[in-house]
């Protein structure tokens, strides 16, 4: 089950001066819609404290003085402060939720580009649940302090301001009645804020654990599915909800239980309003458009302090959701993208290169816990690939064989020693260019939605709709693309899910040919599939491997024996090398191997699709066992 993490439940303070220096830095570019908000808002507030004296003109110098003369214009000059105040209100709001909406846009952009540029040591500590919360829920809680944010802060305290100064000048000794209960309200939101903060916390904290459950869920649901867990993992679902739901009710309840006693301290204020200005309208010291105002005023005086305390709640998380998120912005790779580029790696012509794509593992070591005793993957491993040399690596599980893949494009670096690419140190390549010049086709033939083009032009986005259906022609991957009703075009669904295993391989090989890499590796590349998709794939292999360095992770020994060279890994050891006869010979690791797989006597088959050695690629050929 996920749990949250500490980070997930500390909100912080209620105002960060550094966060906020950041935040200027997205929110700076709005400066004209904040400018327009702000001269919006002090026309609402205009509007708003301009009707209760209207009110109060009416009232005392016409109502009760039965003066009809005017009447007709205040009431319209009413309608249209009024109509004012509207359109001003819609257009503020309108234009803070843009601002808002454009610096969420921004933020959410340069956090998605952040995340595409850290390391794979990195994902491999944060679960993606807790990555999808910072990239969704912790951006949206900053809509929140737009929407009802800085703006309305200063909007509603200078209405504050406003109002206290305009009961004073109307009647100071009814204005001091009416501020008595201003202490109980202070005290009041003291006591709420602290609670409303805690239920904010909690909310926030199952959020997060609620991501990071349904992101495992469906990430192992074959296996939860496989081995009938589904009842189990409802009920342990039910209650991670439960307890979110119960702690949304919870801020619920303290939202509206302190909403309910401003509106109850609003109408006790009111009450005292009418005892004693009633008593001095009375007595002829307040006239009773002055009361009626003094009411309405009150009225608008309250409700401001009841967004301030929300404000508060809502002020904390944001700063808490930001703290998160410049937290994950500050995270450095520990893969350094070099900044100065070595020579051009992508000359227009091979001829002018020479030969190119030479590997050297020189004594790496590897580990993928290296502040950790005795986590070493691999130990001194050292070896040479040469230009259009088609390389196996073979090994137990565990060994260290994709490893070596992740640390040759770079997804890790060496704890120790180096690998070179051409007699450069891939530290010094820029990682674009190094792994433009290497193609990759995993044992998982992963596909993304979209159409069948574009899975196949997925490495460079500018290819031609020719040089796609040659790359899927020359791996036989035409003829079956071709019979979808929308051929290239067709739909393809999320990992490839509408397409048989076979199809995803050819349309992954297509994929690797159209990027034209000049170094190539398979990481047991071809799965069981029937006897004709496997000519075909084999021969689509041919054409993939022909003219380029190769190196193959294999687990199926029957798919590399007409390999150039075979590497033997044992726990992150290199130690055997050479052909497959010459390792057969020897009797040593890659035979024992060999004979696990295969009975004695019994021979790999050699493929239908081509001779039984050829410069292109790995044939499976006959063993001299």
């Amino acid at each position: 089950m996920s749990t949250a993490r500490p980070e997930d439940e500390v909100l912080g303070k209620a105002y960060d001066a550094r966060l906020a220096r950041r935040l200027y830095e997205y929110v700076a570019p709005q400066s004209r819609l904040i400018a327009l908000s702000l001269a919006l808002m002090l026309t609402v507030m205009a509007a708003q404290l301009a009707q209760p004296y209207l009110i109060k003109v009416l009232i005392d110098d016409h109502i009760l003085k039965h003066e009809a003369r005017g009447l007709t214009a205040l009431a319209t000059l009413y309608l249209l402060v009024f109509a004012v105040e509207m359109a001003a209100r819609y257009a503020q709001l309108y234009s803070m939720e843009r601002t808002g909406q454009n610096v969420i846009q921004a933020l959410r952009n340069r956090l998605f580009a952040h995340l595409q540029g850290l390391d794979s040591a990195f994902f491999d500590r944060h679960p993606v649940g807790r990555l999808m919360t910072r990239v969704t829920t912790d951006i949206e809680s900053l809509a929140d302090l737009f929407s009802s944010g800085v703006v309305s802060l200063l909007g509603d305290s200078l209405k504050l301001v406003a109002i206290v100064a305009i009961l004073w000048w109307l009647d100071a000794r009814l204005a001091l009645v009416t501020f008595t209960l201003v202490p109980a309200l202070f005290l009041l939101s003291v006591f709420y804020r602290g609670r409303i903060r805690g239920a904010y916390r909690d909310v926030r904290r199952r959020i997060a654990r609620i991501n990071g459950y349904l992101q495992e869920e469906i990430s192992g649901m074959l296996l939860v599915q496989l081995f009938r867990r589904e009842g189990e993992d409802r009920r342990e679902f039910d209650a991670i909800n439960r307890g979110h739901r119960d702690a949304e009710l919870r801020s619920v309840v303290y939202e509206s239980s302190f909403s309910a006693i401003i509106e109850l301290i609003g109408t006790l204020a009111t009450a005292l309003i009418l005892w004693y200005g009633g008593g001095r309208i009375v007595t002829g010291a307040l006239t009773f458009g002055t009361l009626v105002a003094f009411i309405e005023y009150t009225g608008r005086f309250f409700g401001p302090i009841r967004d301030l305390s929300s404000f508060y709640a809502v002020m904390q998380a944001a700063m808490a959701s930001l703290e998160r998120i410049f937290s994950l912005l500050d995270t450095r790779p520990a893969i350094q993208d070099p900044a100065a580029a070595a020579p051009p790696l992508s000359p227009p012509a091979a001829a002018e290169r020479g030969p190119r794509g030479l590997i050297e593992f020189d004594r790496v070591h590897f580990s993928y816990r290296p502040q950790e005793a005795g986590t070493e993957i691999l130990h001194g491993v050292s070896f040479r690939v040469r230009p259009g040399e088609k390389v196996a690596v073979v090994g137990a599980t565990g060994a260290g064989k994709t490893t070596l893949v992740k640390l040759l494009i770079r997804l890790y670096d060496p704890t120790e020693g180096a690998i070179r690419l051409d007699g450069v140190a891939i530290r010094e390549l820029p990682l674009r260019a190094l792994r433009r010049r290497i193609g990759m086709v995993l044992q998982d033939h992963f596909l993304i939605s979209g159409t069948v083009a574009g899975n196949i032009a997925f490495g460079d986005l500018s290819l031609p709709a020719e040089s796609i259906e040659e790359a899927a022609r020359l791996v036989h991957a035409d003829d079956f693309i071709r019979r979808f009703p929308a051929g290239y075009a067709e739909s393809v669904r999320e990992r490839g899910s509408n397409l048989s295993v076979g199809q995803k391989q050819l349309i992954s090989f297509a994929r690797a040919l159209a990027y034209d890499p000049e170094i190539l590796i398979l990481d047991e590349a071809t799965s069981s599939v029937d006897t004709e998709t496997e000519i075909l794939i084999q021969d689509a292999l041919q054409r993939l491997l022909r003219g380029r360095t190769s190196l193959v992770i294999a687990h199926r020994l029957s798919t590399i024996v007409g390999a150039d060279r075979i590497l033997v890994l044992h726990h992150g050891r290199l130690i055997e090398e050479g052909t497959h006869r010459e390792l057969l010979a020897r009797r040593g690791a890659y035979a024992r191997l060999y004979r696990l797989q295969f009975a004695p006597g019994e021979e790999p088959e050699r493929s239908a699709a081509a001779p039984e050695r050829s410069e292109a690629g790995f044939i499976p050929g006959p063993d001299p066992a």
